[in-house]
């Protein structure tokens, strides 16, 4: 991976993070950093779920793409809390 491929994928992360919070109700405790990890990981996992159903590369915006990344982004985020809390 190239350095502008990490730094793309760090831009991603912030907002795919940010977007899974949104969507979740209620007030989330989980930090900047945690946020950005997991938005990461959604968004490259994402990007895996929507080439294997063929829809990653389509005319204009990716907008399933977009849709299976934010709720792997709210899933995670929602985990973390949940595992956060029991410690």
């Amino acid at each position: 991976m190239e350095i502008s491929g990490i730094v793309s994928a760090i831009f991603i992360g912030i907002i795919i993070g940010a977007l899974g919070r949104l969507v979740l109700p209620g007030r989330q405790h989980t930090g900047f950093l945690w946020t950005v990890i997991i938005g990461i990981a959604a968004a490259l996992i994402g990007t895996v779920i929507a080439a294997a159903l063929g829809v990653a590369d389509t005319k204009g915006v990716d907008w399933i793409e977009w849709a299976i990344q934010i709720a792997l982004a709210a899933v995670g985020v929602a985990a973390f809390e949940r595992v956060k809390g029991r410690a």
